[in-house]
């Protein structure tokens, strides 16, 4: 590993250190750093006289109009465990590719602290494309620039440069929850991690407000516990079946929870569809391979992917004037093997 070193051969000062002496924000301390007029003349002193203190300097590339280009594009996550994230990955690689640039995919854990917070601040990166839901909005608002836009997946953020773009999770949701009604279900589980991001919050809605459009609100079960992963639906399924008096169907918030589901429903002898109908989200491509194949409902992961790369491609060429602020792209639902009619 490399180490960037002072005068003195030590480890040169980093915009976190200064942060942490400070007791400010890294993001805090970057708006000083750059005499941005949010920061209070006391706020901006405290911070100068800790980077003094620091012997902290600038690095070349985190400096922020004067900066070169690094031809880098940074994809923040919080985490790309699961099949979800490749489609997508590719699809923002291969316009990236197209225009010589290189894709950085960085980490938000650890929130102000993380990696992916540090590039944002110190504009490490050409531009950004953020997936993370545990960066603020108000950092997302602070960081973004003419020559640094943002391109934000799953959420709004109101300003010049930066461009949101989510799926229809509530339609999709509702879709799916529709489909299991109108095959006679009248019993219908929601199994879903918990719920801190506004894509799985706009999820459930969907399925709450299929279930009150049919009359059914009085028949909703919810269980939402701890991670979105395969293992996590594996385990809420088996506590499900253990409570006894299953459902007539399951919703599952995404595909790695229903694969669990499944796996969980065929080690009890409980019999998919014909006992239990199963549903889950985002048409992963394992769901078409699992026994049997999983109803979902598909997002666009690959034209998402380019979508967003072709956008920040636009706004650092630019070219704004085709650029809106927001983007919903449509959800469609699968019809496979893992539904059956029930008589209501």
């Amino acid at each position: 590993m490399r180490v960037r070193t002072g005068e003195g051969g030590g480890p040169l000062a980093t915009i976190k250190d200064v942060a942490k002496l400070a007791g400010v924000s890294i993001s805090t301390v970057s708006y000083a750093l750059n005499n941005s007029p949010r920061i209070s003349k006391e706020t901006r002193d405290k911070i100068l006289q800790a980077a003094r203190q620091l012997n902290y300097q600038k690095n070349g590339i985190a400096s922020d109009l004067k900066r070169n280009k690094t031809r880098t594009i940074a994809l923040l996550v919080t985490d790309l465990a699961g099949p979800y994230y490749a489609e997508l990955v590719r699809g923002i690689q291969d316009v990236a590719v197209s225009k010589e640039y290189d894709l950085l995919v960085c980490s938000s854990m650890g929130g102000e602290t993380s990696t992916a917070v540090k590039f944002l601040a110190e504009k490490r990166v050409d531009g950004a494309i953020v997936m993370a839901h545990n960066i603020s909005e108000e950092i997302i608002a602070q960081s973004a620039r003419k020559k640094f836009p943002i391109i934000l997946f799953d959420r709004c953020v109101t300003h010049e440069h930066v461009v949101s773009i989510e799926v229809d999770n509530e339609e999709g949701a509702f879709k799916a929850a529709e489909h299991l009604i109108e095959n006679g279900h009248r019993s219908i589980a929601y199994i879903s991690g918990l719920a801190v991001s506004q894509l799985h919050q706009m999820r459930l809605r969907g399925y709450e407000r299929a279930l009150r459009n049919y009359g059914l609100e009085d028949r909703m079960r919810l269980n939402q516990f701890g991670t979105f992963t395969r293992d996590n639906g594996y385990h809420m399924t088996k506590m499900l079946i253990a409570q006894g008096h299953l459902p007539s169907a399951c919703m599952y918030a995404n595909d790695e929870m229903a694969i669990g589901g499944l796996e969980a429903f065929k080690e009890h002898g409980v019999r998919v569809p014909e006992d239990v109908s199963v549903v889950g989200f985002d048409d992963i491509e394992l769901a078409k391979y699992v026994r049997p194949a999983l109803t979902t409902v598909m997002q666009p992961k690959y034209e998402r992917g380019a979508l967003a790369a072709h956008l920040i491609f636009q706004m650092l060429d630019g070219n704004t004037q085709d650029v809106q602020p927001y983007y919903k792209l449509p959800t469609q639902l699968v019809l496979r093997e893992s539904v059956a009619r029930r008589t209501p």
